[in-house]
């Protein structure tokens, strides 16, 4: 019986489009991603180093590129918050039925972008339909590391087996599901969060 929900942001929230970034970076003259550049934004998506550092790598790497220019880019890929899923999950919330938890791999440019566009009260309203509101750069884990599961898991007392993870990406469903965790690979241009009553019969 599932007692606990732990959703992801990004694509079953708030809607992404995953290659902005880069096609937006491409336009500024950075054609090649390399294995180094992975690397820091997997530190920076752990809150391992902060925003100056982040985009100083860059501004290092590519003095050409403006900041603001590496900035939108990079938040190129935050698209639109249906209405209709913020009202499907106060309504989860409301009902008590089950503990809900976010658990989201995001940095602090991401997230400042997403409150300056939403505005703080539909901001808070959101993340106050959770017990807990998991970024990744506050605590410095990132999916599908499998201690992130095992940090929200102990934290707040769950059984995996009671315990229902919903993300996008195949690779974070499958860690949490080697744990025990029941998962929702969803798949955003064929499923929808506000049907999650008749994908997951809850």
């Amino acid at each position: 019986m599932i007692k606990n929900i732990i959703f992801d942001f990004g694509d079953v929230f708030i809607n992404l489009d995953k290659q902005a970034t880069y096609r937006e970076m491409e336009k500024l003259g950075v054609t090649k991603v390399s294995e180094e550049m992975i690397s820091v934004y997997h530190q920076y998506e752990k809150g391992l180093i902060s925003t100056d550092d982040f985009i100083g790598f860059y501004q290092e790497k590519f003095p050409f590129i403006k900041r603001q220019e590496l900035v939108d880019a990079w938040n190129a890929i935050l698209l639109n918050f249906p209405k209709e899923r913020l009202e499907f999950l106060q309504a989860l919330s409301a009902s008590k039925k089950y503990r809900l938890f976010l658990l989201s791999n995001t940095n602090e440019l991401h997230i400042s972008w997403v409150q300056q566009q939403w505005g703080m009260e539909l901001y808070d309203a959101f993340k106050n339909c959770f017990e807990q509101f998991y970024l990744s750069h506050e605590i410095n884990f990132r999916k599908p590391d499998a201690n992130i599961y095992k940090f929200v898991l102990e934290e707040n007392n769950l059984k995996a087996s009671e315990t229902l993870f919903v993300d996008d990406l195949k690779e974070n469903t499958d860690a949490a599901q080697k744990l025990g965790i029941q998962a929702w690979n969803l798949v955003p241009e064929e499923e929808d969060v506000v049907n999650m009553h008749i994908k997951k019969k809850l």
